[in-house]
């Protein structure tokens, strides 16, 4: 197979027309192409009046073609990678495996160790995505919040209430396998080759449902609603966990623990640093709001005249700045068309988080709009005040908020000229539960609300309308990532404490679906890889 990047496209392009441009670059006839499958195809929107799509493609000829790349030389054709991903050489274990979260690391580490025959046990402290589905619309119609099964917490982790955004810029080989893993379960086709590929909030369930019967159908179990509440050790090694079901303690005996927790397991994390034989270490992370802008608005400044053409789809961005004082503003978790919703995991506390379906058809664009923290911005210096400084953010956001899950939101003129707001303008926020017009000074940090008031019109000059006067911020979004990472050794990936894996976004070793499922198979890889050795 050889390999074309860089090829220009109208918008509407046809197969034929791509296979005679793909011709063209091979300067060969478009008869001779044998076979042609798209790989990448991303939007190019440099010149505002010839909107066009970048392809790249992959094509097999009925000529010698190693022959055609030595006549075309062009460094856009090349032989094409081979994408493949196999199961490593592996023996087998006497106590079953247990994977300790089922977010995107903890699904993909249990979906290979399933593959592999090794039957792990899956714990889950949420419910099922059916269980999910139902306590969140119950907290975001009748603000009853359930703290072990939420937008945090559950089957799919947080990734499933949000875009299911799945680009990054991680560059692993196991990337295109994770994608290819989640089409075979239900997923659109699409993200196979979209630049910026996402599945959105009312598809990914049924693709993580898919993935939990398969890991059944191998012989593995997930078990929802129970939670890890002890790690047992024994002559600095893993023996076992305690796992916590509807009040009722089991002990379960296994060698390999994979701790993927994700980011927002806060009492798992204090009884991890209480244990002292777990290193912990503050991580850096960002804090912030959400930003919501009417989506006609953002594609109007990304798309100009081409703005609502069904080929492109609601724009998106991704910005950011670095102020003098070294701290960065920038954007995170984008989703067009898509809405701001309550993502607490805990009684008392606003946090924020958005979401989209994956047509994106909503009336708004919403991001979080975040500020770089370091643990020199934390309360002490003990290892866990990552996390309470966001507590700290999201007890103050529930107080400003007045209570009962409203969110504090504040137009971004009035936040600009330090003013409460009084009411949306053109921007009518989608938060849910409901939000409460204020000033958001009274709940962030002095020095996060200079570095947004300075950020901002920045912001606005690299796209227009971003810091308009009508658009509306919604607090507080602290949850990017992790306030802790986990210490792991860089080549077993085991903790000091032998036996244990820590993995993923709560441990601080990723930064979205994709680079946390990549995560997973590559613990899951060095397990196997032990036991191939054994």
């Amino acid at each position: 197979m050889i390999r074309i990047s860089d090829i220009s496209m109208p918008l509407h392009y046809t197969d034929e027309a791509l296979r005679r441009a793909a011709a063209k670059k091979l300067r060969t006839d478009a008869q001779k192409l044998k076979k042609l499958a798209l790989v990448k195809r991303s939007v190019d929107a440099r010149k505002k009046q010839d909107v066009r799509f970048v392809v790249t493609v992959d094509v097999e000829t009925d000529g010698n073609e190693d022959k055609l790349l030595s006549r075309v030389r062009d460094s856009h054709v090349t032989k094409a990678p081979k994408r493949t991903y196999a199961i490593p050489p592996h023996g087998t274990l006497s106590q079953r495996p247990v994977v300790v979260g089922f977010g995107p690391a903890g699904m993909f580490a249990g979906l290979l160790l399933a593959r592999a025959g090794l039957r792990p046990i899956i714990l889950e402290r949420g419910g099922s995505v059916e269980e999910r589905q139902a306590a969140v619309n119950t907290f975001w119609q009748m603000r009853k919040l359930n703290p072990s099964c939420n937008v945090q917490f559950g089957e799919g982790g947080a990734g499933t209430f949000s875009d299911g955004k799945l680009n990054t810029g991680t560059k692993d080989e196991r990337i295109f396998f994770v994608l290819q893993t989640l089409c075979e379960h239900g997923a659109p086709e699409d993200i196979l080759f979209d630049a910026k590929p996402h599945v959105g909030t009312d598809k990914l369930p049924q693709t993580v449902r898919a993935i939990r019967e398969e890991i059944k159908s191998l012989g593995g179990e997930v078990r929802f609603n129970t939670q890890m509440t002890d790690l047992l050790v024994k002559n600095n090694a893993v023996c076992g966990v305690v796992a916590e079901t509807n009040g009722v303690n089991e002990t379960i005996e296994t060698a390999h623990v994979i701790l993927a927790i994700g980011h927002s397991a806060r009492d798992t994390f204090k009884m991890l640093f209480e244990k002292s034989c777990v290193p912990m270490e503050p991580k850096p992370f960002s804090v912030g709001a959400r930003i919501e802008h009417r989506a006609e608005t953002i594609d109007r400044a990304q798309y100009g005249d081409f703005a609502g053409d069904p080929a492109l789809g609601a724009a998106d961005y991704k910005l950011n700045v670095h102020l003098e004082n070294g701290r960065g503003v920038y954007t995170f978790c984008m989703c067009p068309g898509g809405y701001v919703v309550g993502a607490a995991s805990e009684t008392g506390s606003v946090v924020t988080n958005g979401m989209s379906e994956f047509a994106r058809d909503g009336e708004n664009i919403n991001g979080g709009l975040l500020v770089s923290v370091t643990p020199e911005d934390f309360p002490s210096g003990d290892t866990l005040a990552g996390v309470q400084f966001q507590r700290e953010l999201e007890d103050a956001a529930y107080r400003l908020g007045g209570g009962n899950y409203a969110a504090p939101a504040q137009r971004v003129e009035d936040f600009l000229k330090q003013r409460p707001s009084t009411g949306a303008g053109k921007v009518v926020p989608t938060y849910l539960p409901s939000v409460r017009w204020c000033d958001l000074h009274g709940c962030l940090p002095p020095f996060v609300c200079e570095a947004l008031e300075e950020g901002l019109p920045m912001l606005g000059r690299k796209l227009r309308g971003f810091d308009a006067p009508d658009a509306v911020l919604t607090a507080v979004e602290t949850r990017s990532s992790s306030p802790v990472r986990i210490v792991r050794d860089n080549l077993s990936f085991q903790s000091a404490l032998r036996g244990l894996y820590p993995c993923g976004e709560g441990a601080g070793y990723a930064g979205g679906i994709m680079s946390a499922a990549a995560d997973g198979l590559r613990v899951a890889e060095v397990i196997l890889e032990e036991l191939n050795h054994e």
